[in-house]
Order: structure tokens, then sequence, then C-alpha cells
């Protein structure tokens, strides 16, 4: 199965400064996103280091490891939020400027006929197959919390004050659990990973909507950039789309004997 990328991060309207980190290696399938927080600037430092760490480290271990099990592959997806955590903690714990720093981070990995996707705080992915959108993640925020607890409703949620508050966030502390999941692709599914720059700005459906408009990934991308800013623009605006196509590569066989 063949992947094409295409990655994007917008300031927004509202913002004067950028603290999301959108980077894609093409040459082993895998995308990182990050929206940072903190104090001026700190918020840009923790995305560019987790994010430059992930793929750093995922990167290297995937061209070392070509014929990798699903088992391995997930290990070294964690291994290497572990190291981002590990740097951005660091980073927030010496540093005075960098004090309270963290970021959200999610995490794609393309393997044949699946996605593993892995995410700390409510960052989202996406696969949108046959026009339909669907979220692969689950936020990692108070309001999550509280709808899963029956408190509030969706609807409700969207209308929250507490929308960016996350219960889990990569630095923070000395650890961090990553959540990681895999998906199934098929041919022609197309995978959206974004910030809640996005996510906060348009509803799945309108997201839906746009995608299915625009055929070409960067139109597409575009798209959903200047939808978020009509709609308002309030947070920077991130995003990486992955389209699959193909069918899954099948493992050449050897011959054996067999009985007629």
């Amino acid at each position: 199965m063949r992947f094409e990328f295409y990655s994007a991060v917008h300031t927004g309207r509202a913002r004067s400064n950028n603290e999301d980190t959108v980077v894609v290696d093409p040459d082993v399938a895998v995308a990182v996103l990050a929206d940072g927080m903190g104090g001026y600037n700190a918020g840009e430092v923790a995305s560019e280091m987790a994010a430059g760490r992930v793929k750093q480290m995922l990167g290297m271990w995937l061209r070392e490891h070509e014929a990798i099990s699903d088992a391995a592959l997930r290990e070294a997806i964690v291994m290497s939020a572990e190291a981002a955590n590990q740097a951005v903690f660091d980073a927030a714990t010496s540093v005075p400027a960098y004090a309270g720093m963290g970021t959200t981070l999610v995490i794609a990995a393309f393997r044949d006929s699946q996605v593993h996707v892995g995410h700390v705080g409510d960052s989202r992915g996406y696969r949108l197959r046959a026009g339909r959108l669907e979220q692969l993640t689950r936020d990692h925020s108070l309001l999550q919390e509280q709808i899963d607890a029956g408190l509030i409703t969706p609807e409700e949620a969207a209308m929250s004050m507490n929308r960016n508050l996350v219960t889990r966030a990569v630095g923070v502390e000395p650890s961090v659990e990553l959540e990681l999941h895999a998906h199934e692709l098929r041919d022609g599914d197309t995978v959206l990973l974004c910030s809640d720059g996005l996510s906060d700005m348009l509803p799945d459906d309108r997201i839906e909507d746009v995608l299915r408009g625009h055929e070409a990934l960067d139109v597409a991308g575009e798209a959903l950039i200047e939808a978020a800013n009509l709609a308002g623009g309030r947070d920077n605006i991130s995003l990486i789309l992955v389209r699959a196509s193909g069918g899954a590569s099948v493992p050449a066989k050897s011959w054996w004997p067999f009985k007629r």
C-alpha cells in the first residue's frame, strides 16, 4: 500500500505566535503532530522538541528494521513517546523560562493495510472512508471525562469554557501514558491528524464535508484551514493528511510440496 502525505500549520486569526508542530517522514510512513502549551515561546519549544524527538527516534528504528511485527512497532512508538516526554520534562524542570510547558502528541505509523495511532491529549486522529468521517482517537480532556460520566452532553461540551483543559500531556510529569490503537486501512482511505485549532472550530460533519469536496490533499488541507479561520480561527491550526492507495503488500510464498 502506498501513502501520500500533506501537512500544514497556520497561526490562525487570534494568535500572534505558533505553538503547533507537524513533521512527516514519507520514507518510513510516519506522521507526528504536537500542540504545545506553556508560557511565551515555551509551547513552541515543547511541541518542536516532542515531534522532532519522535520523528528522529522512530524513524531511525524503522530504517534499521524493515521487517517488523505489530508488537515491535507498537513498542517502538511507545518508546519514542516516552523519550519525547523525558526530553520535554527535563527542559521544563531545568530551564526557568520553560517551567510548566507541555504538549499534546499524536503519532501515526502506516504499515501495509493498517495505521497505528498513538496520542496524548486532545489532538485528534480521524479516518475518512467512502465519504464518511470517523474519529479514531478519544480526547484526554476534562470535557471528555464529563461526557463519559454522563454529566454533560456533547452539545453542551461544544459550548463549554473548559474545552482546552487536557488531563494528559507530554512533558508535565516524569512519565506519560500513550494511548495506542491499530486501525484498518483500505484503498482510498484518508487519515487526518489535527490540533484542536481545527476540531474546536469545525464540527466533525463540517470537516467531513470539506474533505469530501476536495480530492487533492493540498487543496483539502488548505480548505480546512480556511474554514477554521472563517469560523473564528481562535487558535493555531495544524493538520496532516495521509491518503492510502493500492492494496496491502503480500509476502512472497516459498514453494512447498503438496498432496493431490
